[in-house]
C-alpha cells in the first residue's frame, strides 16, 4: 500500500496520553464531561426517541445480525441512531465544540485546526435492549474519503458502557497496520474465518465506560459491539474531527454537509 495510505505517526512530546494513542488507537479521558450535562443530554435524547424525532436511522435499516427484517417487523422502528446530532441543540454543539475536548484532540493532532465533519458520526448512538444490532470488526474509514485517512471519534457515555450492553472493543494497534483486502468480507467486515483475523480479535480489549467518559479513537482502529442484553437503552453522543489540511474528497459522502472549523477565542475554542 503506498505511503500516503498508511496510517500517520501523531508527533510525540514524552506525552503519555499521546503516546498511548499512538500505540493503540485509541485512550480514554475518564470524567471529562460533568454529571449534570450527561443527565440532561438523556432527558433531551429520551424525547427525541418517545416519539421518535428524526432524521434518524432505524436498526432494520443497517441488516446487521440481530436486527429486525425490516421496518414492518416486529422490532422495526427500534431507533439505532438519531442522526445531525450538531443542529439538534446547543448543548449537543457546545459539547462538541468545548475547550477540553478539543484541548485533547489538539494535542492528538499536532496542534493543527481542528474540523469538526458534519458527514460522519454526528449522532447519538442508541443501543436499545431485544432489537439491537451487532456490529462486527471493522474501520470507519472504509466509507470516508478524505486525502489521509487520519480522522479521530470522539464517542461521550452518557451512562454505563461494558459489553453487556453493547460497548465498544478495539483492537489495541490495529491502525498501525495495511490489511490486505482479502481480510476483509464483501461489506468491509474483517472475516472471521481466517486464523490470522483470529489472532487480531484475540488480543481485543473490551472498553468499559462510564457517564461522562470519553473514548478517543483513530479511524483506522477496528472495532466491534455485541447487542444490549440488559434492561436499558445505552446511549452515546459521537461525533468525528480531522485537521484543517486533510479535506474530504469534493463528491463524495464525506463532503457532502460543511465541516466546522474550530478556532481559539479568549480560551475556549469556538466555530468560526
Amino acid at each position: 500500500m503506498p505511503n500516503s495510505q498508511q496510517a500517520p505517526r501523531f508527533t510525540t512530546s514524552g506525552d503519555t496520553e499521546i503516546e498511548r494513542f499512538q500505540r493503540d488507537g485509541f485512550i480514554v479521558v475518564r470524567g471529562q464531561a460533568d454529571a449534570d450535562l450527561c443527565r440532561h443530554m438523556r432527558g433531551f435524547i429520551t424525547k427525541s426517541l418517545h416519539p421518535a424525532t428524526g432524521p434518524l436511522e432505524y436498526e432494520a435499516d443497517v441488516q446487521y445480525p440481530g436486527s429486525p427484517a425490516n421496518r414492518m417487523a416486529p422490532g422495526g422502528q427500534t431507533p439505532r441512531r438519531l442522526l445531525n446530532a450538531y443542529s439538534r441543540d446547543e448543548m449537543f454543539r457546545n459539547w462538541a465544540t468545548s475547550a477540553p475536548l478539543i484541548a485533547t484532540l489538539s494535542r492528538l493532532l499536532s496542534n493543527q485546526r481542528i474540523m469538526l465533519s458534519q458527514n460522519h458520526h454526528n449522532c447519538i448512538m442508541t443501543k436499545h435492549p431485544g432489537f439491537s444490532s451487532e456490529t462486527h470488526w471493522h474501520q470507519d474509514i472504509r466509507y470516508w474519503s478524505f486525502d489521509r485517512p487520519a480522522l479521530i471519534t470522539v464517542w461521550l457515555a452518557l451512562g454505563d458502557e461494558h459489553s453487556e450492553n453493547g460497548g465498544l472493543s478495539l483492537i489495541p494497534g490495529s491502525h498501525c497496520s495495511d490489511f490486505d483486502r482479502g481480510r476483509f468480507d464483501a461489506a468491509l467486515f474483517l472475516r472471521e474465518d481466517l486464523p490470522e483475523n483470529c489472532a487480531l480479535i484475540d488480543a481485543a480489549r473490551s472498553i468499559v465506560l462510564s457517564a461522562g467518559d470519553v473514548l478517543f479513537f483513530h479511524c483506522r482502529a477496528l472495532h466491534a459491539a455485541g447487542r444490549n442484553t440488559t434492561d436499558e437503552t445505552k446511549l452515546s453522543l459521537v461525533f468525528t474531527y480531522h485537521t484543517d489540511d486533510n479535506r474530504p474528497i469534493p463528491g463524495t459522502r464525506s463532503a457532502k454537509y460543511p465541516d466546522i472549523e474550530l478556532a481559539a477565542s479568549r480560551g475556549r475554542y469556538e466555530p468560526d
